[in-house]
């Protein structure tokens, strides 16, 4: 087995929300043997801007599944969709 990469769109709860701070949360949230490997930002609207955190796990059963789960418990997260899967 290898290992997979996710790119993650992590929508704030609003403008408000510091990006820096959200993004220090996410990492602190990554459950055991996932890893970021950097952030790219998008403008959505209205001033919202997305994290897009490229995520690395182990190629097993679940796959990013406990990586979304963890990150929808983060403050400040409003909602979160993988944007694409690919394998290392």
């Amino acid at each position: 087995m290898g290992d997979v990469a996710a790119k993650i769109k992590v929508m704030p709860e609003s403008p408000d929300v510091d990006l820096d701070e959200l993004e220090d949360r996410l990492e602190d949230a990554l459950p055991e043997g996932a890893e970021i490997r950097g952030f790219q930002r998008e403008d959505v609207a209205f001033g919202l801007t997305a994290l897009l955190p490229t995520v690395v796990v182990p190629d097993d059963a679940g796959g990013t599944e406990a990586v979304e789960e963890a990150f929808r418990d983060v403050e400040g997260v409003e909602s979160i969709d993988v944007d694409s899967v690919g394998r290392l």
